[in-house]
Order: structure tokens, then sequence, then C-alpha cells
């Protein structure tokens, strides 16, 4: 099987699909039936984080004109050349749709979209007009044209189907590995010996609840705890944060420790004593995840789509909203280390049997196996209107 991996980026710049796209292609290159080739779009991180990808060909090509259009006049010709049986996209509303797009009309192969929460209610009213305009030159023909479309959780399937789209659906995670046992790691950043942390790490961008999480900071402020808001800033987005910190007068409480990857990543998630993702929309987020398989306490709202980890208490229950966080952040103060402890393992245990990469893996293959071969569809996915009844 010659397998394409479509993605916007192939770098850090992608925030968590870097991760997620990244570690899917490198376990299912791993299977001797699989040929695969990764073609995404350059940025300013692609040279630094190339090798991340192993030895899988790679191929990254330079944008002409506006950066948030995408559009790689060398893609498409790549993909011809390619000789691909079908390809798998991850993300869309940017060129690679359209390239995608005119090579599958012109092969007559077949495509899986990957939409990674971008059909999702909250994201569709982020840059309304782009979405519209592009949607009607490509992305809707994109989507009504492709073999299946995978959904990262039931939630995101609805989504789907509340844009409109009838095509079968696969319903498949992101996934994790489990952290090695391994010495404590110095952090970047630094906090008392005795001070307990809470972690957010992820893109600095309204969509994440930061706004809110600062204002419920400050109504229920707790001098045991540390807040450390680590990732990478987009749009601005970290100096209205920090003005914020200034004017609560919380600044000597919260800590801005910038991005944070590979052995930095690994050293926060080990000194985090709980972690916290208040968004406002999410697909299903690889912290989360993270932050279970380090054993951490998470509060994290339902838009996190893992419903899975209140149904075991793993998971703490926020809304998107000061009010709610506060309540949360009260609730996780008052337990004693024991229970926040309690709490994580319960995480760590669910990400063990249900979010590891091999199986996360073993079944998208299952799901390429059928759309180049037929036959009865796999258990993961929802093959027609009937078997995926959500409202369209």
């Amino acid at each position: 099987m010659k397998l394409g991996i479509l993605t916007s980026s192939v770098s850090r710049n992608a925030g968590g699909l870097y991760n997620s796209v990244r570690q899917l292609a490198l376990q299912l290159h791993h299977s001797p039936k699989i040929d695969i080739q990764v073609f995404g779009l350059a940025d300013e991180y692609t040279s630094k984080d190339l090798s991340k990808w192993g030895e899988m060909p790679v191929q990254a090509f330079n944008i002409s004109g506006p950066l948030s259009l995408g559009y790689a006049p060398r893609l498409r010709q790549a993909l011809y050349d390619a000789d691909l049986d079908l390809y798998h996209a991850h993300g869309i509303w940017t060129y690679p749709s359209l390239a995608g797009l005119q090579w599958a009309k012109q092969t007559k192969k077949p495509y899986l979209i990957s939409p990674r929460g971008m059909l999702d209610a909250w994201a569709l009213q982020n840059s309304p007009w782009k979405k519209r305009l592009i949607s009607r030159l490509y992305e809707n023909a994109h989507l009504h044209a492709a073999t299946c479309l995978h959904a990262l959780c039931e939630s995101e399937a609805r989504s789907i189907r509340a844009y409109g789209l009838q095509n079968p659906i696969c319903v498949i995670p992101n996934g994790v590995f489990l952290p090695p046992e391994s010495k404590p790691v110095a952090t970047q950043w630094e906090v008392p010996d005795d001070a307990k942390v809470l972690l957010y790490l992820g893109r600095l961008h309204p969509k994440k609840g930061l706004l809110n999480l600062l204002y419920a900071w400050d109504m229920v402020l707790n001098h045991d705890w540390y807040l450390v808001i680590a990732g990478w800033d987009q749009n601005g987005h970290e100096n209205e944060l920090k003005m914020l910190c200034r004017k609560l007068g919380i600044q000597d409480r919260v800590i801005f420790a910038g991005p944070q990857f590979n052995t930095d990543k690994h050293a926060s998630y080990s000194r985090a004593n709980a972690f916290i993702l208040p968004s406002f929309s999410e697909g299903l987020p690889m912290v989360i995840l993270e932050a279970w398989s380090y054993g951490l306490p998470v509060l994290m709202t339902p838009h996190c789509n893992l419903p899975e980890g209140f149904k075991v208490g793993a998971a703490i229950q926020v809304e998107a909203n000061q009010e709610s966080i506060a309540q949360g952040l009260d609730a996780l103060f008052s337990m004693s280390d024991n229970e926040r402890q309690t709490l994580g393992l319960c995480g760590r245990k669910l990400v063990a049997e249900q979010f590891t990469w091999p199986k996360i893996a073993a079944e998208m293959h299952s799901v390429y196996e059928w759309i180049l071969g037929g036959g009865s569809p796999p258990s993961s996915v929802r093959a027609t209107i009937k078997d995926c009844p959500y409202m369209i």
C-alpha cells in the first residue's frame, strides 16, 4: 500500500497536529505493508523539525502568496509523481485540500480526510469569511468526495454530520506513548521546591480559554499553588494574558514558560501536580492524553471531547467560563495529595487501555485496507447515515 500523508505543516507550527500526525505516521511506518510518504508546507521551523519524522520521506513545499492560504505550486505535481494508492489529509481550509482534490479527480483514487476539529461550530466561527470563500471554491467539493472522513471522537462525528456531510465516518482517537520511568529533570522555569504546580501546555490562543482561567485564578488564589502557562504565542495573545496578570496583580503566581519540546516538555509534565485545559473548542487534545500518561489529575471542559475521563474519575469537569473554572480550581485545591494522585492514576490507566499509538495505528490501518479493498467496514466505521444517526 502506497500511502500519502498530506498536512499543512510538518513542523511545530502545526501545534497539536505536529505530534498527532507525526506519531501516527511513524507508527504506520513500522508496518511492512505500508509504504508511506509525507507532504506538507514549509515554514520557519521545518528544517529544525524534519529529523523528528525519522526515516520517512518528507517533502515540505515553499508557499507563494499569503501564508494563511498555503498555496504551494509544486505540491500537486509531487502527489502525481508519488504514484500513491490513497492519501490521508490532516486538516482543511488550505491549498493542500485543493491539490489533493485535483489529484483524486485525475487519478480516480480514494482519499481520507481528518478535519481535526476544524468543522466544529466554534472553529467554523473563526475567520468565517475565509472559510465561506474556500468552501465554495474547493473545500466543500473536497469533503463531499472523500471516500471516508475521520473523526477523533463522537462529538466531532456529530459536527461532521451537522456540516451536511454524508460520507462514511471512522471514529478513531489520538494516541500517546506512556512515558518511561526516569529521574527528575530540571525545568526551564522555577518555583519553590515545596510549591504545587497547575500546568497549561499548548498554543496561547483565545480559543483555549486562558483569559477565563486567569480571572478564575484571581478569584481563588491559593498561595500553595503556581500556575504555569507553557506554549507558543499566537497573534500576540501572550501579551494580552500578561497584561491581565498585571491588572489583576497575580503576576507573582503565574509563570509564562514559553514553548516546551522534548526534554523540556517531559520536565514540565514531571514537575506538575495537575493539568488544565479550559478550552472553548478542541478536536481531541493530545495534551490531555499526555497529562494522564504522566499520572496528572486534569481539569477540562466538555469541549475537550474526552468524556471517558469524567466517567472513570480522571478529570474534574469545568465549563468554559470564569465561575465554573474557579469552582474547579477550588475543588482541586481542596483535595489531598492522595485524592489528586488517585485521579491521575485513573487517567494513566485509561490511556494505557484505550489511547496508545500501536492500538490507534492498527485501527487506522484497517480503515485504509477497507477503503482500498472493500468488504465489511471495520468496527470504527459508521458506514452509512443509519449507522451514524446524527443531525444533518
